[in-house]
């Protein structure tokens, strides 16, 4: 035995019995070769085993104070959703007095000073936020002359915190480590975190983001869904190229200062539907529908972290289905019910002041989910999304039960699984794509493991997990590319069975005034669901 070894591991010999295991014992300092008494010098006195003393838990300085006098001097800074969505929330933030500024979208320069200044091994998405905040800063200190001092003391970062299986609860550590490195350390990151609830910041003499900011927040982001939707639906079968892009970038101006000066939407909303009405379309052009899903930053933004996916794929003669963020709210919705349900059950007693907490946790969630559902349905109606359901959030958590436990919450949790089950069952699109950012743990489990076996019992869904690095670009495009070749032809296939149930073997061969009728060139009209393919469900229409 060496002076390092402190038991001999056990012999298991042939028909002998098994050596008991001994717990093995610190190694004492004085044990140790010199050069490793040197090297553990400098650390806590209890990992050496010299000591049974205890140290204060580390606490990260992350300064977040945001006082009523900051509302006015101090913008904040966020990002992270559509530019639609980030458009609507600097108006709706002004209109609750507070300065801001949406961060560009992430790109490749964001990504290269993510992870110059991040720490090794981390997701995606949080190089590319948090490299897109310190390159922001770096251009206000740069080229417009401000010092690092009045950069700290002018902006603060607003963002989205959270807990459990992924490192997206690790951001706010992140963005201390790269602002201090590029020499900002002073700067303010402020989270709030959905699991709190609608008081977040509770300090003396600080600003409270209380129950009416958070709602005016979530109708900013579901009015954003809302027209991010319709474009998808219209983008595809446009005539004109361009058309829909400058019929919402119209929308946006009326609305933005509506929302700022807290007019009456209804009317603008309105003026923005007959705008987008004057888009013109043809329906009757055969093309794959393909979903985006996965995780939560891939799925939605739209800039360089998933390769500009949804416009590469209507470059590719696909119509696009993205999801809308609402639904992710009414997940979160859906959790804190369920985890309510579940702490009732659980609980051994069933007293009157626990029935009332009960009741009333139950009646919140209701009023939140009728909300959600109502003030998207409402932006809908006004601005022409007919037949657009979000997803029953029962109905979802039932479909991923058999294949994913509705307690795991990383990520998306068991969305991904259940949207994928719900478009192959009810036939809503031709091509599934899981978009993953490397790294990603939740997403990652889900799409190569979990959806293995959502395949095996699903085989006609086609489905495709592309993981984005930053750097492989061409190969994942590619392989969407390949999945959407299978796509085309069964768009292709259910757009010849419609033309069968006419009698005819082409467009060619319908009545002109069938061809120019409101089911083709209305640009807000929907067609009856039996296909996918909308230019099948067109002829149905008929």
């Amino acid at each position: 035995m060496t002076q390092y070894e402190q038991i001999a591991p056990p012999t298991r010999g042939k028909g002998a019995e098994a050596a008991p295991l001994v717990p093995a014992q610190p190694v004492p300092a004085a044990a140790l070769p010199p050069d490793l008494r040197s090297g553990l010098a400098g650390l806590a006195p209890e990992w050496t085993g010299e000591s049974a003393g205890r140290r204060a838990h580390w606490r990260d300085p992350n300064p977040q104070s945001f006082t009523e006098a900051d509302r006015t001097a101090t913008t904040l800074l966020f990002g992270g959703l559509t530019g639609m969505q980030s458009a609507l929330l600097e108006a709706g933030f002004a209109a609750a007095g507070f300065r801001t500024e949406a961060l560009p979208e992430p790109d490749a320069a964001a990504l290269a000073t993510g992870k110059e200044f991040g720490n090794r091994a981390q997701c995606n998405p949080t190089y590319y936020t948090v490299g897109n905040l310190v390159k922001h800063l770096i251009s206000l200190r740069d080229e417009r002359g401000l010092t690092a001092a009045e950069i700290e003391a002018r902006f603060a970062l607003l963002t989205s915190g959270s807990c459990g299986p992924c490192r997206f609860g690790l951001y706010r550590t992140e963005y201390r480590k790269a602002l201090r490195d590029a020499g900002f350390p002073n700067f303010r990151v402020i989270a709030f975190i959905p699991q709190h609830g609608v008081q977040q910041i509770c300090g003396e003499g600080e600003v409270r983001f209380g129950a009416a900011f958070f709602a005016h927040f979530v109708a900013c982001c579901i009015l954003g869904d809302v027209l991010n939707l319709l474009g998808y639906r219209l983008r595809p079968y446009e005539v004109v190229p361009g058309a829909t892009d400058a019929a919402l970038a119209a929308c946006r101006a009326l609305l933005a200062p509506a929302i700022a000066a807290r007019r009456r939407l209804t009317p603008v909303l309105l003026r923005c539907r007959r705008i987008l009405a004057q888009v013109r379309v043809d329906r009757l052009r055969p093309k794959p529908k393909v979903a985006v899903i996965g995780e939560f930053w891939a799925m939605t933004t739209e800039g360089e972290g998933n390769y500009r996916l949804h416009r590469f794929l209507e470059a590719e003669g696909a119509e696009c289905v993205a999801q809308p963020i609402t639904n992710w709210f009414l997940y979160l919705n859906w959790v804190g019910a369920y985890d309510e349900a579940a702490r009732y059950a659980a609980a051994g007693e069933r007293g009157l002041a626990a029935r009332w907490r009960h009741v009333r946790a139950v009646a919140i969630s209701a009023v939140a989910r009728a909300y959600l559902s109502g003030t998207f349905h409402c932006f809908a109606t006004l601005l022409g999304l007919t037949r657009y359901h979000l997803g029953n959030m029962r109905e979802l958590a039932a479909l991923a039960k058999p294949f994913y436990h509705n307690e795991l919450r990383g990520g998306e949790g068991h969305m991904e699984v259940a949207k994928r089950i719900d478009m192959a069952l009810r036939r809503k699109v031709h091509l599934t794509i899981s978009v993953k950012p490397f790294g990603c743990m939740p997403s990652s489990a889900v799409s190569d493991g979990v959806q293995a076996l959502v395949s095996a019992r699903y085989p006609e869904a086609a489905f495709l997990a592309m993981e984005t690095s930053g750097e492989g670009e061409v190969n994942a495009l590619s392989r969407v590319q390949m999945a959407l070749f299978r796509a085309k032809a069964e768009a292709r296939a259910e757009f010849a069975e419609a033309l069968a149930a006419h009698g005819v073997a082409d467009v060619a061969g319908l009545p002109e005034p069938t061809r120019a009728g409101r089911t083709v060139t209305a640009p807000l009209h929907a067609p009856r669901h039996r296909w996918a393919c909308t230019a099948a469900n067109c002829l149905l229409d008929l």
